[in-house]
Order: structure tokens, then C-alpha cells, then sequence
């Protein structure tokens, strides 16, 4: 299934040629073949060369972060930034024991997996405490409730720096749906109930041995054609439908989603009129969105910047 350029997943197409003046009628010239657009052939460069290693479709490489929300936490403005900061105090032993081997359930099979125990999954969710906040108890009080208005409770201020830890209350063993090299998996995880939020947070449980790392970019380091942006990482890979986030300068004019399809990669950019009069350096991140030919399925999304594979980062 090999798509040349194509916007919103739709093939250019080639006209049919018409007989040159003074030719048989009953003979047609072909049409000269048209010339690729600078994206086509940039992605057709990514895509050949594209040439991962054999763990990238026999083992487990992971195209997301570690650490994965199983639904809808119901963010607050304060538990988003704890959340994205890495901010947790635990109110429990945390097992220390290490669990069986486990396994990962890809599309295409199961992968028997080494695994880590709570406490080391704990230490690496942890990221450290928040900044100190005056009017806010350094601890949970005991035996009642953590959230009590008063002088040991929480200060609402409008404009604060949050600085408000999640608090870590049971943990078990489980697993978390993950992006990985060969497509959509469960993957085994700490689930670690935290009393401010709605949903349990996940922690991936695979032992660092057994976790692939992705390859290097596939271009070959030259900069990308005027008018052509890269793509920064993935936020929505959903059958069809590809969300993703391409980088523009902060002048520059909106931009226009580019795709190309092949059976084994989906190589992914945006097109963008360039501003032509004094403008800050700044880059600008813009989502934009497409709709494949095909279920993307297993298939690896590469930036036609770096032929770097993406990863997920849900927005």
C-alpha cells in the first residue's frame, strides 16, 4: 500500500497522455511523470532507509514514557503540574519483593518479561517534593482528613505557585495499555492508587534489561527544505485518525499536515508558508491531524525531519 504524496491520506493522481501533433491517432504519449514535491521525496528517503534492528519487532521497545494514567484522573490546575512534576509522598510500606516473570501481550504475540518490584517502580515514578508553600502541612494529618480548611489545611490562592504532592495510599500489580514498536500492547505495571486523583497512576513494571531503545533517526542529517516542518511527537494514534503536534516559527503561517503511506512506516510533516519580514526565533508547537489510508496498525510513525520514530505523548 504505497502512497506518494498525499494530504489528508489522498494519492496525487497522474493524467492520462494525449497524442503529439503529427502522431498515428492511434498512438499516446505518456505524460511526462510528475516532478515528487520536496516532502514526497524527503519521506521516500526517510522510508527507505528506515532499517530498524530485529528487537523492534521480536522484543519490546517502548514509544511512550514509563509512566501512564489509565483513564481520566479528573486534573485539578494543582494535581496536572504535581502530576507532570513527578510530585508524590506514599503513605504505605511499598512491597519490596520482585514478582514472577510477566507477561507482555502485543497484537502479534506474548512476550515473557523480567519485572521490578513495587518499591523500585515507586523510586522511579518519584521525582522529588514540591516547592515549600507556605500555609500548606508538609504531611497528611493522621487520622483525618488531608484537605480540611484551617490553618493545617490547604491555602487557596489564586495565582499560587502549586505545590501540592499526590498522595500514594495502596499499589498492586497490573498492567497499562502502551505504545510500543509493535503496535498497541498490555504491558505489565504498578498501579499506584493516589487519593487526589480519579484513576490509578501506572508505573511499567518491565525490568530496565529486557526494555529496547528505539534506533536512531533515518535521514541523513540535511536540513529540511523551505516551507517543510517536522513533526514533534504523537498525541493521538487511533485507527485512521493521527493526531500530532509539527513545530513552527512563531510568524509563520498555519500549517498543512503531509503523509506518506507505506506498508511498514507512516512518515508524517507539515507544510507552512514562511514569514518573510523580522520575527522572534521562537518555536511554536501546533497540533494538527490526519486520516491514513489504512489502520496504521503496527506500522511505525517516523518524522520526515530526523526519521526519528515518534513517540506517544498523550496531549
Amino acid at each position: 500500500m504505497r502512497r506518494s504524496f498525499a494530504l489528508f491520506g489522498l494519492p496525487l493522481l497522474l493524467l492520462p497522455g494525449c497524442a503529439a501533433p503529427g502522431a498515428d491517432p492511434g498512438t499516446v504519449t505518456p505524460a511526462a511523470p510528475e516532478k515528487p514535491s520536496a516532502f514526497t521525496q524527503r519521506a521516500e528517503e526517510v522510508a527507505g532507509r528506515w532499517r530498524p534492528g530485529p528487537d523492534w519487532r521480536a522484543g519490546y521497545v517502548p514509544l511512550q514514557d514509563a509512566t501512564v494514567l489509565t483513564g481520566d484522573p479528573g486534573f485539578t490546575a494543582e494535581t496536572k503540574v504535581a502530576f507532570g512534576a513527578g510530585w508524590y509522598r506514599d503513605q504505605i510500606r511499598m512491597p519490596a519483593a520482585v514478582p514472577p516473570d510477566g507477561a507482555i501481550r502485543f497484537p502479534d504475540g506474548v512476550l515473557r518479561v523480567p519485572l521490578v518490584s513495587a518499591a523500585d517502580a515507586y523510586a522511579q515514578l518519584d521525582r522529588g517534593d514540591p516547592p515549600p508553600c507556605d500555609g500548606r502541612p508538609a504531611a497528611p494529618k493522621v487520622g483525618g482528613p488531608t484537605a480540611e480548611p484551617g490553618p493545617e489545611g490547604p491555602v487557596a490562592s489564586s495565582g499560587a505557585t502549586p505545590c501540592v504532592p499526590l498522595t500514594v495510599t495502596a499499589a498492586r500489580l497490573g498492567s497499562a495499555p502502551v505504545w510500543t514498536s509493535r503496535g498497541r500492547a498490555e504491558v505489565p505495571a504498578w498501579l499506584f492508587t493516589v487519593e487526589e486523583l480519579a484513576v490509578p497512576v501506572a508505573r511499567l513494571a518491565v525490568a530496565p534489561r529486557a526494555v529496547g531503545a528505539a534506533p536512531g533517526g533515518a535521514a541523513d542529517g540535511r536540513p529540511l527544505p523551505a516551507g517543510l516542518v517536522a513533526a514533534q511527537e504523537l498525541r493521538v494514534a487511533d485507527g485512521t485518525r493521527l493526531d500530532y503536534v509539527v513545530g513552527v516559527g512563531s510568524c509563520d503561517g498555519a500549517p498543512t499536515p503531509l503523509v506518506l503511506e507505506r506498508p511498514d512506516v507512516v512518515v508524517v510533516g507539515a507544510a507552512v508558508v514562511t514569514a518573510t519580514g523580522p520575527c522572534t526565533l521562537a518555536l511554536k508547537l501546533v497540533p494538527v491531524s490526519v486520516t491514513l489510508a489504512a489502520p496504521l496498525g503496527d506500522r511505525t510513525v517516523l518524522d520526515v525531519g530526523t526519521g526519528q520514530p515518534l513517540t506517544v505523548r498523550p496531549g
